[in-house]
């Protein structure tokens, strides 16, 4: 569970540049797994498939999580099932976003 807590508090630190919230408080992510040769695998999705981002942001977190101490790669599905919509954001995202 450690490991995953690092990942998680690596993905809080990439944000959509289109919107002031980071990933995976935006339910960008939808699973991370973190085989027993630490290499980890992530599902996300982004908020259209026609973000500006699609190119970058997964190589940013594929990066950034590959970064974590303790993790030996990383690799990054992009999904669009289910269809990512703002009731998947945390209370937090909806708060800062003004949805609450």
């Amino acid at each position: 569970m450690e490991l995953e807590n690092k990942i998680v508090d690596m993905l809080k630190t990439i944000y959509d540049p289109e919107i002031p919230v980071d990933v995976y408080e935006l339910g960008l992510i939808y699973e991370v797994k973190i085989s027993p040769e630490q290499e980890v695998e992530i599902d996300m999705t982004l908020t259209s498939p026609n973000c500006p981002v699609a190119e970058t942001m997964p190589k940013e977190v594929e990066e950034k999580v590959a970064s974590v101490e303790g993790v030996k790669s990383c690799k990054v599905n992009i999904v669009f099932e289910p269809t990512w919509d703002k009731d998947m954001m945390s209370e937090e995202a909806k708060l800062e976003l003004g949805f609450l």
